[in-house]
């Protein structure tokens, strides 16, 4: 038996209810854009680079004062094989160890003014009194206690000839300044090397910035009418305009700048080994290396985390791109393109369950 035939104007099976007001279309997201070769090795060492710095800095601490304490005091009463780094000439100590701190203003500064002023979007003030001061900072308390351990060997000590009652006088003689003599270069080579770990921490997600910018332009042009959750909504147009150029124009030296950072920091490890194996007794390195790591964990780990203090950590800025280990991400607002005025899961407009469709019917219209 025949059965009568649909009309055609009635709407097809396959297709959604348009008419629907719960429905929203929204434009097709801009794909990224493919990766160079010479981008993706790139990617490869600064994963490396970041694999290597930020290593688990508590870890790391534990590590440093372990090995000063076991490796210093092993140095004291065996003997030790010389070698070419164990020479007070040689070239590493020479040109990189005696100026460390030289080299670590030269790394940071530029790495700080180009990575706080695109997440700073330019505002000059809050480079200088959120970021730069802790440069600053830095810089006084390795003039303190650099200073203060020369003051200590010098009034402390003697000379080996009681002639001479100044370290000075005693050292131009010819003569020998026994004094106790607190390892300033075990201070500055770990001081130095968190220095550079905590600075660099604004690398973390540092890729992402280019994502959040594309999806903001996006969110912008089409105007979509959906939750922003993106940490660039705030921004005004110009500094939308501003942050995409220098973020484009300043990435490549600050990854520079990073790679040759990590390479540092690397050196500085290495130096300091040898500092425990060849130079100062076990006490004066313990206690300069001690010193060194309650600094950086009362300016790091008290002070910049204080919200009502100045500076503030490296990566705090206009907008937030860091996501904190332990922060619940963003949950992306539900799609409602597949459910349609509660009836259910729809695939290619048609209900998945239609057993159930028809049950809500029937009981709506009881």
């Amino acid at each position: 038996m025949a059965t009568k035939r649909r009309p055609l104007h009635q709407k097809l099976n396959f297709r959604p209810n348009t008419s629907d007001n719960n429905l929203e279309y929204r434009g097709t997201k801009p794909t990224c854009e493919p990766t160079s070769i010479k981008e993706t090795m790139m990617l490869m060492v600064l994963y490396l680079c970041k694999k290597s710095l930020f290593f688990d800095t508590n870890l790391k601490v534990a590590i440093y004062l372990g090995t000063l304490f076991l490796l210093s005091l092993f140095a004291d009463f065996a003997s030790v094989p010389k070698m070419y780094l164990s020479r007070s000439d040689n070239i590493f100590n020479k040109f990189f160890v005696k100026f460390a701190w030289g080299w670590n203003l030269l790394l940071l500064v530029p790495f700080v003014v180009f990575t706080t002023y695109i997440y700073c979007c330019g505002q000059k003030q809050r480079i200088i009194k959120h970021h730069l001061l802790r440069i600053c900072i830095a810089t006084f308390f390795w003039w303190f206690w650099t200073t203060l351990f020369n003051v200590v060997e010098a009034s402390f000590g003697r000379c080996n000839h009681r002639q001479f009652g100044t370290k000075g006088s005693c050292l131009q003689a010819g003569h020998v300044w026994n004094g106790f003599d607190v390892s300033g270069h075990t201070f500055i080579l770990i001081y130095g090397s968190l220095l550079l770990i905590e600075e660099t921490r604004c690398m973390e997600n540092w890729d992402s910035i280019k994502e959040h910018l594309r999806l903001e332009n996006h969110h912008r042009v089409s105007r979509d009418p959906s939750q922003n959750l993106n940490p660039l909504r705030n921004l005004s147009d110009p500094e939308m305009h501003d942050l995409q150029l220098n973020y484009k124009k300043y990435t490549p030296y600050i990854r520079g700048l990073f790679i040759t950072i990590t390479l540092f920091q690397i050196m500085w490890d290495v130096m300091l080994v040898c500092t425990m194996l060849y130079y100062h007794i076990m006490i004066e390195k313990f206690l300069g290396g001690a010193l060194a790591i309650l600094t950086w964990f009362f300016t790091y780990r008290m002070w910049y985390v204080h919200p009502k203090l100045f500076p503030k950590l490296p990566g705090q800025g206009v907008f937030k791109y860091i996501k904190k280990k332990g922060e619940p991400q963003a949950v992306p607002r539900r799609r409602t393109g597949s459910v349609v005025n509660g009836r259910g899961p729809l695939f290619m407009g048609r209900p998945i369950y239609p057993q159930q469709e028809a049950a809500q019917e029937e009981s709506s219209a009881q």
